[in-house]
């Protein structure tokens, strides 16, 4: 459980740096020919891609630092161009990618966590605390190096293998991820899912080129690039004058489809008619569901978390919000998320985000999508589908549904951000090892689980406990729980 533990808290560390794909999505996006046709613009978006896996490095190492200093943050760079640089020195052939920021993050969040309170003698006294931390995760990412230089060719093949076998093992292998997709969110540990597609799968080159008056950019297979030359046509794009190939490739699903890889997007497009259709759907059927008296209350809570669900493709809130109770409706939820990846592909449906699956996303990319409009019937489908559905599943199998009562719902806008009430019901601060926040859920290192006042935290806007052995456990909160995990720290220190 220790093991899974730490798995959850790296999750949580790859959270910073993807929050970074929002704003590069968005000046990327605005920037291109079809719709505002501003270069800089445009730069200004790419260059964070271009740069992700030093992001990610960057982030990491902030994550899983005790205290998010800037020492760790620094130690992460240095960890990262060390280990980048000598790497490819030990082996011209191992291309690190994105996985160089995850192994250099990992490295110099923990060389941070074990040095920043050093001493050293006092001939070397400047270099103790946390100036020390640079120095050790640098020579920590040169061993790394060493390491990554002999086997790097080994695991990538391995992780290329598993993702290929998804990708082309047809019908089967895109319901598998689609299932996956969901069914890894109770754990928490969906972003290493993401981590291999949306940054890891498949590779392009991106070719500047000229059509017109205006500055274009695609993304090709490496062996189509391979061929080309600053001042030929881009294949198949009649007028075009290419002005600019990359010297390195492209990676990962999400990566590919920003810098214009036409065949990018296969496991992203899957999740607009899930997050904008179903789980709307979903939430109607269980507010209608529930009992008269109730309907009012289920249905303020739940539908403004469907609006929320296809605004911007959060989730979880709602999702959470049947999962505990009636586990058998978020199981039809991830199959029927594995239906939608299959149906998406078969139809040549490629669209993809910045962030996640809203309208937001859905309207800004759609020009970078293909055959976008067919999702606008399949989401209407899929709003059917999961009403249909959860409300029969719920009636016929006498589900329950949530419960919320006035004094209840009274009770929650009164204290949902007092921190005090909060640590009261996990426990009491002595109960409380370590208290973070993804973008939905605490989570926490505790003495012991069974301490919890589950109704006291369900009263404090709780929709759920997962507890993960004795010492580890999520409450999930929706959108508040950052600042609801700040406010806790800021109590207890």
């Amino acid at each position: 459980m220790v093991n899974f533990a730490y798995f959850q808290r790296l999750g949580k560390a790859l959270m910073l740096p993807i929050a970074t794909l929002p704003i590069a999505a968005l000046l990327l996006r605005f920037g291109q020919p079809d719709l505002l046709d501003i270069t800089f613009i445009a730069k200004a978006g790419s260059s964070i891609f271009d740069n992700l896996p030093l992001i990610f490095a960057l982030g990491i190492s902030v994550g899983l630092s005790k205290d998010g200093s800037g020492a760790a943050a620094l130690a992460g760079v240095v960890g990262y161009f060390i280990l980048t640089q000598a790497t490819t020195a030990i082996n011209p052939d191992v291309k690190l990618g994105f996985f160089a920021g995850i192994i250099a993050g990992i490295i110099s969040g923990h060389a941070y966590n074990y040095s920043y309170q050093a001493k050293m003698p006092d001939f070397l006294a400047f270099f103790s605390g946390k100036r020390l931390t640079p120095i050790v995760a640098g020579l920590c990412c040169l061993i790394m190096a060493v390491v990554c230089g002999e086997v790097w060719v080994y695991v990538q093949q391995g992780i290329d293998n598993f993702s290929g076998w998804i990708a082309h093992s047809g019908y089967i292998g895109e319901f598998i991820y689609g299932v996956l997709n969901r069914a890894l969110i109770p754990l928490g540990l969906h972003y290493f899912l993401h981590s291999v597609f949306w940054f890891s799968l498949g590779e392009c080159t991106k070719v500047s080129y000229e059509l017109g008056s205006s500055l274009h950019q695609i993304c090709l297979n490496p062996s189509i690039v391979s061929h080309l030359s600053i001042g030929q046509m881009v294949p198949n794009i009649d007028g075009s004058v290419i002005t600019k190939i990359a010297d390195i490739t492209t990676r990962g699903d999400l990566n590919r489809f920003f810098a214009g890889d036409p065949t990018a997007g296969v496991y992203m497009a899957w999740a607009y008619p899930v997050m904008m259709g179903g789980l709307p759907g979903a939430a109607l059927a269980l507010t209608l569901a529930s009992p008269k008296n109730k309907r009012k209350l289920v249905g303020g809570m739940l539908l403004s978390l469907a609006f929320t669900a296809f605004l911007t493709g959060i989730t979880e809130p709602i999702e959470f919000s049947f999962l505990f109770i009636a586990p058998v409706l978020y199981g039809i939820h991830a199959l029927l998320s594995g239906v939608s990846m299959v149906i998406c592909n078969s139809l040549g449906i490629l669209h993809g985000f910045g962030f996640s699956a809203g309208l937001i996303d859905f309207v800004l990319n759609w020009g970078l999508a293909t055959k976008p409009w067919l999702l606008v019937p399949l989401i209407g489908v899929y709003f059917v589908l999961y009403f249909v559905i959860f409300y029969f599943a719920i009636k016929v199998f006498k589900l329950p549904t949530p419960a919320v009562d006035d004094e209840e719902s009274k009770a929650s806008q009164e204290v949902e951000l007092n921190p005090v009430a909060y640590i009261e019901a996990l426990g009491g601060e002595s109960n409380i090892i370590s208290v973070d926040a993804c973008i939905t859920r605490l989570r926490l290192g505790v003495n012991d689980c069974s301490l919890f006042d589950e109704e006291a935290l369900k009263a404090l806007g709780s929709k759920g406990v997962v507890r993960i052995g004795k010492k580890s456990a999520q409450v999930i909160l929706g959108p508040k729980a950052e600042s609801i995990a700040n406010s806790i720290k800021a109590t207890m220190s």
